[in-house]
């Protein structure tokens, strides 16, 4: 009978004759994906192992430089096994290393991917950029500051504008683009691109470079802080997905996109101008965020009926809006009337106060979250909206607490049957009210502190809501009293009217 100890002998023996490297065996393909989820430092240092590693290296198609430390390579950390070790100090800053990884590749070796951050010269960059095009690269995804302060900019490199294989090009750094008669004859294979840091000063043909023969493939493109920029035109057959941020001296802007789905415009427009427009036409526009975008004189809004979601906030720069911008306002809101969910911020909804415009109504709209002060003057907006929102079944208040408004507390006991100013307005708004009263499900109240028009406003759908299911009510922290006076209020908010058997009141 064999024995335990021979038993091990022989599987340690059977071991040490098995012991091959299957890894290597993989192919080059498999092998470089493996390598792509470590950071690129661990796949140079692993390029001493023998020489089908060394190959790997060398003909590794994704360099994200981005793992990085953003100040300096140490070359004690690092074994620059296959190219030369630094022959000057400035050679263990990351740039270094960047420059000797691509001088190491072959003239065939393409590359897939191209990441990094860094301070560096424009001609350094430039150099680098050019090395990239030459290895066919296909996403070149770039941030850098310059080494020294100056007044000059990088001129954008035109070797990228004619290059075939790029298909996706992110771009941050403080920059000038050609002139248009040159872009327009590049990016036929572009799909997605991003630029940030844009000066475009004294270049008003670049206002309409995203046209159709321009950029014909092109599916997602981002803009954000393009200084000077005034007029902009996008019409982009192809576009999918358009992003806009900070372009705050922005005055007209046209969208048309037969495929674009998806649209964030953030923090743009001259406030101060007095000639301001917008005009988007996008048919078939999925997601749309408005985000603290100055009122424009004039909007053309073209609805779109796949619209599902919308966020949409305004801002104003003084209490004194004109006609025009109310209008305004209210085409842009017309716009949405197809919209599934829809989220409007404080200042929106300040704005419909003061309106007495009619808006469309969403007679596709089942959510609605609204964040608001919640002051008097803001009661006719709500009552405006909930007019058009005929089949509501979500209705969400995010309250800001803005202590600059003296908001009043309820303090009513439940047997005084007088009725309050606003108590009066809601009664009186009934009829107007009435589909969406009938299909109302669920109330959530975010901020909720008891105040009397806080208290009023559920007091009136918990009273009519015939459909209503479910109310929730969350509260902040309180102290010892206020939270005497909250259980009263709890009280009688449950002694109150009930339209619907089947309603559920929380209090969170």
């Amino acid at each position: 009978m064999e024995t335990r100890s021979a038993k091990r002998k022989k599987i340690a023996q059977i071991l040490e004759n098995d012991a091959t490297d299957r890894i290597s065996d993989l192919p080059d393909a498999v092998l470089h994906h493996i390598l792509f989820l470590l950071p690129i430092k661990c796949v140079a240092q692993m390029s001493v192992l023998s020489k089908r590693w060394k190959l790997l290296w060398t003909t590794f198609p994704d360099l994200d430089f981005t793992t990085l430390n953003p100040f300096a390579i140490s070359s004690k950390n690092l074994k620059f096994s296959n190219f030369e070790k630094p022959r000057h100090p400035l050679a263990s800053t990351r740039m270094d290393f960047i420059t000797q990884v691509l001088s190491i590749r072959g003239k065939h070796s393409d590359i897939r991917i191209l990441c990094f951050r860094a301070r560096l010269s424009f001609s350094r960059l430039n150099s680098l950029i050019r090395s990239a095009i030459r290895h066919n690269v296909r996403e070149l995804d770039i941030e850098v500051a310059t080494e020294v302060v100056t007044d000059d900019y990088f001129n954008f490199p035109r070797c990228v504008i004619g290059s075939e294989s790029l298909r996706v090009l992110k771009l941050k750094s403080g920059f000038r683009l050609p002139p248009s008669s040159i872009m327009r004859d590049g990016f036929q294979s572009l799909q997605t691109l991003s630029l940030s840091l844009v000066i475009l000063y004294n270049q008003p043909s670049l206002s309409d470079l995203f046209s159709e023969s321009s950029f014909p493939l092109l599916r997602n493109l981002h803009l954000d802080m393009c200084f000077g920029l005034k007029y902009l035109r996008v019409g982009c057959r192809a576009l999918e997905n358009l992003s806009l941020e900070k372009c705050f001296q922005l005055q007209s802007l046209d969208i048309s996109g037969a495929k674009l789905e998806r649209m964030r415009v953030a923090s743009c427009f001259d406030a101060y101008s007095d000639k301001s427009w917008v005009r988007i036409n996008a048919p078939k526009l999925e997601h749309l965020f408005w985000q603290y975008n100055a009122v424009t004189d004039m909007t053309t809004f073209e609805h779109s009926n796949f619209l599902r979601e919308a966020s949409i906030g305004f801002f104003i720069l003084n209490e004194d809006i004109s006609m025009g911008k109310l209008q305004s306002v209210n085409n842009f809101l017309s716009g949405l009337s197809h919209a599934r969910s829809l989220t409007l911020e404080s200042q929106t909804i300040e704005i419909l106060s003061r309106s007495n415009f009619f808006i469309q109504p969403f007679h596709n709209l089942k959510s609605l979250e609204l964040h608001t002060g919640f002051n008097k003057s803001n009661v006719q907006g709500l009552a405006c909206l909930f007019r058009s929102s005929p089949t509501l079944h979500t209705l969400i208040l995010k309250i800001i607490n803005d202590y600059n408004i003296e908001r009043k507390q309820w303090n009513r006991d439940l047997w005084d049957l007088t009725s309050t100013e606003e108590e009066q307005y809601w009664e009186s708004q009934i009829p107007t009210l009435k589909s969406f009263l009938q299909h109302l499900k669920m109330v959530k109240i975010n901020g909720f502190l008891d105040c009397e028009n806080e208290v009023t406003l559920a007091k009136f759908l918990l009273k009519h809501g015939k459909a209503l299911e479910e109310m929730i009510l969350c509260t902040g922290h309180c102290n010892a009293r206020d939270t005497l006076r909250r259980q009263k209020i709890r009280s009688q908010m449950m002694g109150f009217s009930w339209a619907s058997s089947n309603a559920k009141v929380a209090f969170q």
